[in-house]
């Protein structure tokens, strides 16, 4: 600015430096709250694996699978607890840079706001001044022509002259103070583009930092997703080695309780006791056969077909 005392061009530099040290107040709190988001659905993930019976009286390979599946949200839940703990240590490091940011522009500020009132103070003084010399200046061209060496004419005489001496150690004070003032305003200068080279590398910094943090929550974002469908693949290999054949096998040996069919009922004579009579008798029984061949499953109309983990897909 042209004018020698104005901050209007510091004063914006200051709040803009102020509006990113906000920015990255704002996504320091996002952390925090998207950390609380996660460590909540991490806990009732978790707690609905523990607690929430999911076909807890299946048998064998089918029930193997759903343990794996229980197990798996159970990893799922504490991946996102341990999500969230990591966002709220990136919310952390955020605060902590930011902090650093301000600790280090709050000297450079209290240097600035002192030269700046140096400043302000010797250019006020040296306004005065000028002022002061202006008013003996005036004072020493005044007058009306008066008779010589009358009373009034001495005593304008003896007024200039203690006007002119005064005008002159007004002068040199003056003069003194615009020499000061210029040394002043050089080293404001000096010490302004030092406060400007320094807040633009913070600028750059901040921004840079600002950057790679969001990038690295991102890469979080994802590296969870990566890691839930690692968990995932966990439960489609489980469900590829759930036999069909072998579960109703399982459950047909655990619970079979022989394999003839029960003997006949005989009938036995009481009221014919002669004793040639002989009692009817029942043909041998027949042994049972082996069932036939299970029946193939087959998926009603809109419901997802079984697929493998290669190249799985909802058809």
């Amino acid at each position: 600015s042209t004018d020698l005392t104005s901050t209007v061009g510091y004063d914006s530099i200051i709040q803009h430096l102020n509006d990113g040290r906000k920015n990255c107040k704002e996504f320091e709190d996002f952390l925090k709250e998207r950390a609380i988001i996660e460590e909540k659905y991490g806990k009732e993930l978790i707690n609905l694996s523990k607690k929430k019976p999911c076909g807890q009286t299946e048998l064998n390979t089918l029930k193997r699978s759903l343990d794996v599946f229980k197990q798996q949200i159970d990893n799922v839940g504490q991946g996102h607890i341990q999500l969230a703990q990591t966002l709220r240590e990136e919310a952390k490091k955020m605060e902590d840079f930011r902090e650093k940011q301000k600790l280090h522009r709050k000297k450079i500020e209290l240097i600035m706001e002192a030269i700046h009132k140096n400043r302000n103070l010797q250019y006020k003084k040296t306004m005065e001044v000028k002022q002061s010399c202006c008013c003996f200046l005036a004072l020493l061209h005044q007058g009306s022509p008066l008779p010589l060496f009358s009373s009034p004419f001495l005593q304008l005489f003896l007024k200039l002259a203690q006007t002119k001496s005064a005008l002159e150690d007004s002068d040199r004070s003056y003069q003194q103070n615009v020499t000061i003032l210029e040394k002043i305003c050089e080293e404001w200068q000096k010490e302004h583009i030092k406060a400007c080279e320094f807040f633009e590398t913070q600028e750059c910094e901040r921004i840079n930092y600002f950057r790679n943090a969001l990038w690295l929550h991102v890469n979080q974002l994802s590296q969870d997703c990566v890691q839930n469908d690692e968990k995932y693949e966990e439960i489609r290999k489980s469900l590829e080695k759930c036999s069909i054949e072998k579960d109703v096998d399982f459950f047909v040996n655990l619970r079979r309780t022989g394999s003839s069919a029960p003997a006949p009922v005989v009938y036995e004579n009481y009221y014919n006791t002669q004793k040639n009579a002989s009692a009817v008798r029942s043909p041998a029984p027949v042994p049972i056969s082996r069932r036939g061949p299970l029946p193939t499953p087959t998926s009603a109309p809109g419901e997802p077909d079984y697929a493998t983990v290669d190249g799985y897909s909802l058809v």
